[in-house]
């Protein structure tokens, strides 16, 4: 019954050690026998503490048995993406410099998922400092995708989605900077969703007040993504952007009638972007999608041209000043795109970071106005499948070099560059089997209709219940359709 624990939901797991009819610890030792098994494999969880997940689960066992109130998340196994701190485990955000670093303080995240009662049992694997969307560093070595080992699982937050996938967790959390909650949810055949800027309070944070970086869920369905949204969402002083509203409506369930929705998109941000055939004739498919759920389905995409100076410019600004007392120490052992990324930031002067801000004001109008005509755009998460594994990144697109490690990353960092919410979700497969996904932008804050949208979709396709074949029981049998 392991695979059952494994690939539940995780809103039914929690309801279902609640209840006690499976108790914490099975739930947990299902978990780390899935990680022992599929693990060496993958390589998507790393600094696991198997004595303290057990210990910890016997407490959280215990408190049901005394009858204590339980957290929503109350016994459930989870890993920390390893730029976030989680008290009394190594934090190496995959850097060299950081090898020897162990957390003394929970990050916000950590927090609310530890007070909702879910059991830290290691963390998720990444790129160095998170940089790029391919999981691979110097400590701990790359994370493989679940659906084929020589592909990448994209990243930043690669092993969190690889391990979710494969059912090693239930549920992890994410962050995205230039889509590094959305490509490996796209890669690995899960949900992930790019927030809001402040929907997730943020802290400890260099750059309090930029929207560029946000945290989110990732999970196997958008319900439980929702689920996770919950305990995660909610004002917090700490964050002087955070959303002053309640993480409870992400509870709400969701009304799957998307009858007269306006929705636009797009496979190539209205002919700005190359991408590969395999994604442009996917996104086609799925239109068919909305438009039997109901929508009024329209090609269109606003003007983004200027999104890639925005990004590419406070990306450079943030990465520098939030690295560099690391950079001037260890330098000489980053890899070369980060010491690219950070010198970039370094030479910014003063005029680059106004023109960008101007630039930035002037798309948040253009799709403050775009979205009074639709209410959601959807496009491609990636413009290329999941790659080889052994390159830092797709060098070419259709013939279209891509000069640096980011270039490939437009049709994410294009939205992260506008600060709408962006949820990724399963869009099937690739003819060699590779997973697909498409992300549904909303307007200004409007987290919870994305996540109504891509559920509806979800209902409608069911290609996240496709599980990898590495994840299947000794017995052979593989959860999902």
């Amino acid at each position: 019954m392991d695979h059952y624990k494994n690939f539940s939901t995780a809103r039914h797991l929690a309801k279902a050690i609640q209840k006690r009819e499976l108790s914490v610890r099975e739930v947990v030792e299902a978990h780390l026998a899935q990680i022992e098994r599929v693990n060496p494999e993958v390589n998507a969880i790393i600094s696991l503490d198997e004595d303290h997940a057990l210990k910890e689960a016997n407490k959280a066992d215990e408190i049901l048995a005394t009858g204590k109130k339980a957290g929503p998340l109350h016994g459930l196994p989870i890993a920390i993406k390893d730029t976030h701190n989680a008290k009394g485990f190594p934090m190496t955000s995959g850097s060299l410099a950081l090898r020897d670093n162990i957390s003394t303080e929970d990050d916000l995240i950590v927090e609310r998922l530890r007070n909702a009662g879910a059991i830290v049992i290691g963390k998720t694997n990444v790129p160095e400092f998170g940089a790029g969307a391919h999981t691979f560093n110097e400590v701990f070595g790359v994370t493989r995708n679940p659906y084929n080992l020589n592909r990448t699982a994209g990243g930043s937050s690669g092993g969190a989605a690889a391990a979710v996938a494969s059912g090693m967790l239930p549920l992890a959390d994410g962050s995205d900077m230039g889509g590094s909650c959305r490509f490996p949810a796209a890669f690995n055949n899960v949900v992930g969703m790019r927030t809001s800027p402040g929907r997730v309070p943020m802290y400890p944070k260099a750059a309090l007040y930029s929207p560029l970086v946000t945290q989110g869920p990732i999970a196997r369905n958008v319900e439980d993504a929702s689920f996770m949204l919950s305990v995660l969402a909610g004002q917090d002083n700490r964050s002087p952007i955070s959303i002053a509203e309640s993480g409870e409506q992400f509870l709400n369930p969701f009304d799957k009638n998307l009858n007269g929705l306006r929705i636009a998109w797009s496979a190539d941000f209205g002919g700005i972007l190359p991408v590969d055939p395999a994604v442009s004739s996917n996104m086609e498919e799925q239109m068919k999608i909305f438009t039997d759920l109901g929508c009024h389905v329209e090609e269109a995409c606003p003007d983004l041209v200027e999104a890639d100076e925005v990004f590419h410019v406070f990306r450079a600004w943030e990465i520098e000043m939030s690295n560099h007392e690391l950079f001037d120490r260890f330098e000489e052992v980053m890899k070369p795109s980060f010491k690219w990324n950070f010198n970039k930031g370094r030479k910014l002067r003063g005029i680059d970071i106004g023109r960008a801000e101007r630039l930035r004001n002037q798309l948040y109008h253009r799709m403050r106005v775009f979205f009074d005509q639709y209410d959601a755009l959807i496009l491609p998460v990636s413009q290329v499948p999941p790659f080889d594994v052994n390159l830092e990144y797709p060098e070419q697109i259709n013939g279209v070099p891509m000069e640096t490690y980011i270039d490939w990353m437009r049709s994410s960092y294009y939205i992260s560059a506008l600060g709408n919410p962006s949820l990724s979700v399963p869009s099937g497969f690739t003819s060699d089997r590779l997973p697909l996904g498409l992300q549904i932008v909303g307007p200004h804050q409007a987290d919870y209709e994305v996540l109504r949208i891509g559920h509806a979709f979800e209902q409608a396709t069911h290609y996240g219940e496709k599980r990898p074949k590495i994840a299947q029981s000794k017995d052979g049998h593989i959860p999902g359709r």
